[in-house]
């Protein structure tokens, strides 16, 4: 409106300001035409700005109202309204949020714990066992094979069931319950084979395969492989701030899978009413020391009491005897099955049944006979004779290698030096053992030999093979005169302990290799040689010499000996 009242004066000025030049008569009519003029642009311009004011006021209250209503709708909405304070309403929101990470975390933890409990028992379903999938593999190369050799000779593409089969089907299937077994035997007899059988007849079902280890970080990855198990490593549980899983080491982790198992154990037996079972395959590979031995102590506290409750049946598998030492001290459920090496028929049928397998040929029976009784009835050995072109070739390049590991090992250096004395110690005490075995050998073939001469012995009984000498484990100590050397050579594989504590050698191939060694021409005195090098190095060291200083010629020493005042001697 200002702005319109200054153009009016304005006009109205310049009017005036030329009228007064302007003569004329109708002077003042002219001025006042221009006046009204002026005022009526005026009160159109001020109508204007009226009406533009009015529309502006008009679109304010729409907005208002507008606003309102949100205000309203979001308060009768259900929603947290505002308390005014900037610093209330971010408590308010701060403790909402502390309130759903909470509950959230204590949902997240329910379910992962769940979730373990599944993925263990996962482990033992049908079919799920790595260790059942690669001999399953290896099954179905056989059954291709046999394919294209048609199915005349079906019968022998399979493995050789042995006697303990029967025991060890009813372990793996469960219904061997309220103890836990130890497979004790050499290595090559046939124990993981048995026990790989049994889970292909029942599909791994309720059953687990773990290898042991040296290093326990290694064995705990492998027992989480075989349960199923990645030890909370996978947990987000992190962000509230849980320990490091690991922190504990490794004996610790395997505790917690452990008490993880048996939970599985114990809602497994209620449901199917038969026990899981946890295969621990090669336990010797535990280090004989005090975490080796804990290790063991602690799978066995196990095992005795899922025994015992009949919710689990643990299995142990080992090629050495020293396991059985110490897990007989505590041994309350313990039982022990001894895997021996075949009998001579059992080991010549064996032979034949391979070759057929894998030759798709039949053997001339009397090369089947010679070659099994070079190698014995070791599994292992038999498999590899029976693939041979030649057996008989292949079972004397066998005795030829067995010989020359055998004098790597233990073989006797004569004029030894003071630095490898234990080595030659060690060397000597067992080939003393191993001298004593072949003689008693000897023996039984001279008694043999006696007895058919007698009439006695019936010359077609006299085709069996004579059973391993054996040694107890106590005239083993008397002969070696040492006590920790056979713990030593039960781990090289060149005797072989079971469970009566007899001593005997590990094969027949070791044996026959150990005869060729003794019969040797000077043996003997090879021996008795490196034993007094033995002796002499040693009682070197326990000499202790006396020196003396500033003497001259003509000079005299007083040494007195006294043993009870009795004798003296001058020098």
């Amino acid at each position: 409106m200002s702005r319109s009242a200054s153009a009016v004066s304005l006009s109205l000025l310049r009017i005036v300001r030329s009228a007064k030049h302007v003569q004329h008569p109708s002077r003042l009519s002219l001025i006042r035409h221009a006046s009204q003029r002026a005022l009526a642009e005026s009160a159109s311009s001020r109508n204007e700005n009226d009406n533009r004011l009015e529309q502006s006021g008009v679109v304010a209250k729409t907005e208002g109202s507008a606003a309102n209503h949100n205000a309203s709708g979001s308060t009768a909405g259900g929603r947290v309204p505002s308390t005014g304070s900037s610093a209330a309403d971010a408590v308010i929101t701060t403790l909402i949020g502390l309130a759903a990470v909470f509950f959230g975390g204590i949902a997240y933890v329910s379910w992962y714990k769940k979730n373990v409990l599944d993925k263990i028992e996962l482990a033992f379903a049908r079919g799920y066992d790595p260790a059942l999938e690669v001999a399953s593999s290896a099954k179905a190369q056989n059954n291709s094979d046999k394919d294209e050799r048609g199915a005349a000779n079906s019968i022998h593409m399979q493995h050789m069931r042995r006697q303990e089969q029967d025991l060890v089907d009813n372990i793996i299937g469960g219904r061997e319950a309220g103890q836990y077994f130890m497979l004790l035997g050499c290595k090559g007899t046939g124990k993981g084979t048995m026990i790989l059988d049994a889970m292909q007849g029942i599909q791994a079902e309720g059953v687990a395969v773990c290898d042991a280890h040296p290093n326990l970080e290694v064995f705990r990855l492998r027992l989480g492989r075989a349960l199923n198990y990645e030890f909370n490593e996978d947990t987000q549980t992190g962000l509230f701030q849980r320990r490091d899983p690991r922190e504990g080491g490794a004996a610790l982790d395997i505790e917690r899978a452990l008490s993880k198992l048996e939970k599985v154990a114990l809602r497994y037996a209620c449901r199917t009413g038969r026990p899981l079972v946890l295969v621990l395959n090669n336990i010797h590979f535990f280090n004989n020391d005090d975490d080796g031995r804990n290790m063991l102590l602690q799978l066995q506290q196990r095992a005795e009491s899922w025994a015992a409750g009949g919710i689990l049946t643990m299995v142990f598998s080992t090629d050495d005897f020293w396991p059985f030492l110490v897990m007989r001290k505590v041994a309350s459920r313990m039982q022990v099955v001894s895997v021996r090496d075949l009998s001579l028929q059992d080991a010549i049928h064996a032979s034949a049944h391979m070759r057929l397998s894998a030759r798709d040929e039949a053997a001339d029976p009397a090369m089947v006979r010679e070659a099994v009784s070079v190698v014995g009835g070791r599994l292992s050995y038999l498999s590899r004779v029976s693939r041979a072109q030649d057996m008989r070739s292949c079972a004397h390049d066998m005795l030829a290698v067995e010989k020359a590991w055998l004098q790597s090992q233990i073989g006797l250096i004569p004029d030894c030096d003071d630095d490898v004395m234990d080595e030659q110690k060690w060397s000597s005490c067992s080939w003393l053992l191993l001298r004593e075995f072949v003689r008693q050998r000897e023996e039984d073939e001279r008694a043999r030999d006696e007895a058919i001469a007698s009439g006695m012995l019936d010359p077609g009984e006299a085709t069996q093979e004579l059973p391993l000498p054996k040694i107890p484990y106590y005239k083993c100590r008397q002969i070696m005169t040492r006590t920790d050397f056979l713990e030593d050579l039960d781990r090289a594989n060149i005797i072989a302990i079971d469970t009566s504590h007899d001593v005997m050698p590990d094969s027949v191939l070791l044996l026959h290799a150990a005869k060729a060694v003794v019969e040797e021409e000077g043996f003997g005195e090879l021996l008795d040689n490196v034993r007094a090098r033995v002796d002499e190095i040693e009682s070197l060291h326990r000499t202790r010499e006396l020196t003396f200083k500033d003497v001259n010629a003509g000079d005299r020493i007083w040494l007195s000996v006294d043993k009870g005042g009795s004798l003296s001697v001058d020098r």
